[in-house]
């Protein structure tokens, strides 16, 4: 702690507590004598009177030193400030300004932003900071900054801010700035943060960084300037959750998302539309929804009917919104002829290959020419005469021993980049069949033995980031897994370097595996899916249990991941790194990439990637590439999106914010007369002059109460007739 002094010329006033010494002893009263005869007991109390006098003067005494050395202490305005603010508010300061300029500041509330608001404020501090002060600007643009060359620079720079789509964590350009301020040779340093306080831009991870760093750097006073809103009211669409961004042609489309409303419930439209061969919007569905203040609404759109190619869209809220950067999420599928899948399967084939195939290619769509995956299915004893380069994987479900020719088929089928999935059932049969250099090269280990439940076993997938599991990222807690036991699978003595459990059982077991062969991937399931719904010796009942649609969507997701399909992603969050795949075959080696904005911009494909890498989507809406020409050549496309958790706007509790500043460690102004007081006690201190003055008028009521209490006695005896005793005792009290 430090204590300074606004006027330390007045404390020159404390000289003046030699006025009541002075006249405590010039005023003192001299004893007079008188010729009385000598009595003892009158000269003890005498003395007795003598020493209680001497203590209330020297006590009265006291009082009113004390009351004119504090009146001086408070003219002179003492300040008290804690040891990592300095004293003289005039001296330069060092001071960063970081604004939080994501999508999510450009809320308007009494026809301003936020931004603007900010910007507002900015532009008044910055002339009220000392004389040859030096100002960094940063946002959330980048975690790189530096001291403008002056002043006029700062503004400039405060004036050209904007909103960034792909904006970085808002507190890490909080820590960088710190770090700026740190190293300048200045010794006040200040950081003032200018944010919505909205709590997606004070994430916990990023907190915690933020309260390690402040701790090191207790010189820098932390000023926040709060812009947001305390109430806001906002329509928003959650992420688009699609049922797939490669689709077989004429296949439908199923769009999801959540409808959030911050604020009171309200009924308001949403559509969906589709850009046409010449990039206009088309609306293809419209639809009206009650949306419910503080909680999430599903929405769903299908849109069938969809061409070879890719197509783009976008999904938006009618109507106009304080936040318009939240109303509008961008789509791109791409559609494509259905990929052929062979399945090999045990005779009967239809019959025990009907759960798998109907969970690819229900009957319903294939009708429609709608499925996803066009499915053969022949016995083993035709796969070694089957070529197989024409399908895009390959299944054997259930298999029996194989030839040798068989396998390296298959092997050298895989190695080339196709899919192969691998169900095992009751008809491997010896062991030592499957220990061909071709099968063991697809297998994921050698086989053990065949392994009975004696419990409740099931599939329990422990992590849901792998692709194949993607479908059950939504509903994780909702998957009836124990509700579909398993009764025998296999299990191995050991696996292969490089084979990944996706699915174990409950008991630990690895139940789905996949492991890498040569360009391609082979998929193992321990356990088949070829079993009736009414065999008393089936192995599980996956595929045929009560409304088994978990079994459907693994099967899916696993075949999508086999065709390649499932890696095929056009869908990014702003400022993500792009990568896409360059159709086989394809030699063209530049392609001109289209912005939102229309600019034009060109693209190299790299060679042994085969693919697109574009790290300029920064912006949102929907990309386009070309190469080749507009008649034969090729085009692609991709979308990039905010998050949406970026643009919530409900706002951090007080103490999650003294959790990341640190509680008393910073000051929270929402207008300028607070800012200019919090400033004015970070560089001058907490004034103790109200203190003071209170303490002035308590000694001087104190001195006043003890005055009159022990002079009472002496105004009495002065107004009673006196005696020649009552004199001679008056002047003893006296003496």
């Amino acid at each position: 702690m430090a204590l300074t002094f606004l006027t330390p010329l007045l404390l020159a006033g404390a000289a003046f507590v030699a006025a009541p010494i002075v006249l405590h002893l010039i005023m003192r009263q001299q004893p007079k004598h008188y010729i009385f005869p000598a009595l003892r007991f009158i000269q003890q109390r005498q003395d007795a009177n003598r020493r209680r006098l001497r203590l209330r003067h020297w006590l009265l005494l006291a009082l009113r030193c004390l009351a004119i050395l504090l009146l001086a202490l408070a003219l002179a305005r003492p300040s008290v400030q804690s040891a990592n603010f300095l004293g003289d508010q005039e001296a330069p300061v060092a001071a960063a300004f970081v604004f939080d300029t994501s999508p999510r500041m450009e809320y308007r509330h009494e026809n301003r932003s936020r931004l603007e608001a900010a910007r507002e404020f900015a532009t008044w501090l910055l002339p009220q900071l000392p004389p040859e002060s030096q100002v960094a600007v940063m946002d959330s643009a980048s975690l790189t900054g530096s001291f403008a060359v002056d002043l006029g620079a700062a503004k400039q720079r405060i004036d050209k801010l904007s909103a960034v789509s792909a904006a970085q964590p808002y507190l890490d350009v909080v820590v960088s700035a710190l770090r700026i301020v740190r190293d300048s040779p200045l010794e006040r340093k200040e950081v003032y943060l200018f944010t919505d306080l909205a709590r997606a831009g004070w994430p916990s991870e990023a907190a915690s960084r933020l309260r390690e760093k402040l701790a090191t750097e207790t010189n820098i006073a932390i000023y926040v300037i709060d812009v947001g809103v305390t109430e806001p009211r906002d329509f928003s669409l959650g992420d688009l959750r699609l049922s797939a961004q490669t689709l077989a042609q004429n296949g439908r489309l199923r769009i999801e998302c959540d409808l959030l409303r911050a604020g009171p419930g309200e009924e308001r439209s949403v559509a969906v539309y589709l850009l046409d061969k010449n990039g206009l919007p088309q609306k293809k569905r419209e639809q009206s929804f009650g949306w419910l203040g503080g909680q999430a609404l599903p929405a769903e759109f299908l849109l069938g009917g969809l061409e070879e190619g890719f197509h783009q869209g976008f999904v938006r809220i009618v109507g106009d919104d304080p936040l318009p950067a939240d109303d509008t999420r961008f789509f791109t599928v791409q559609v494509r002829p259905a990929f052929k899948v062979l399945v090999a399967a045990p005779a009967p084939v239809e019959e025990t290959a009907l759960s798998l195939t109907q969970a690819l290619a229900p009957s319903e769509l294939r009708a429609r020419n709608e499925a996803n995956f066009d499915t053969k299915v022949i016995p083993f004893e035709q796969l070694a005469e089957t070529p197989l380069e024409t399908f895009a994987a390959v299944c054997l479900l259930d298999p029996p021993p194989l030839s040798a020719a068989a396998w390296e088929k298959l092997q050298s089928y895989a190695s080339q980049g196709g899919g192969v999935a691998l169900f095992l059932g009751r008809n491997v049969g010896e062991i030592k069949d499957f220990e061909n250099p071709a099968a063991r090269e697809l297998l994921p280990g050698p086989l053990k033995t065949r392994a009975g439940s004696t419990s409740d076993l099931f599939l329990a997938p422990q992590d849901l980031q792998h692709p194949v599991l993607a479908g059950f990222r939504a509903r994780e807690s909702q998957v009836p897994w124990s509700e579909f036991p398993v009764f025998r699978y296999w299990q191995f003595e050991s696996l292969d370097n490089g084979v990944n459990v996706i699915v174990p059982y409950n008991n630990g077991r690895p139940a789905l595996m996949e492991k890498p062969v040569g360009k391609g991937r082979v998929l193992t399931l321990s356990t088949p899916v070829s079993d009736g719904a009414n065999d008393p010796e089936a192995w599980n009942i996956l595929p045929t249990g009560f409304a088994p649609w978990p079994f459907f969507v693994l099967a899916n997701r696993m075949f999508d991941y086999l065709v390649g399909s499932a890696e095929d992603r056009f869908n990014f969050l702003a400022g993500e790194t792009v990568v896409l795949r360059t159709p086989e075959g394809d030699a063209n080696r530049v392609f001109t990439l289209t912005t939102p904005q229309g600019d034009l911009i060109p693209q190299t494909v790299d060679d042994q990637q085969r693919a697109l890498s574009i790290s300029t989507a920064t912006a949102v809406g929907n990309y386009r590439l070309n190469a080749g020409g507009t008649q034969s050549g090729v085009e692609l496309g991709f979308s990039a999106n905010l998050a949406a958790r970026e643009t919530l706007l409900d706002r951090i509790a007080p103490a999650d914010l003294d959790a990341a500043l640190g509680e008393k460690r910073y000051r929270l102004a929402r207008n300028r007369d607070e800012l200019t007081r919090d400033v004015t006690l970070g560089r001058v201190g907490r004034e103790l002059y109200p203190l003071l003055i209170l303490l002035v008028a308590l000694i001087l009521g104190l001195e006043h109460l003890l005055a009159n209490r022990f002079y009472r006695r002496d105004w009495r005896s002065a107004a009673a007739p006196r005696s020649a005793v009552d004199s001679f005792r008056d002047t003893a009290y006296a003496k």
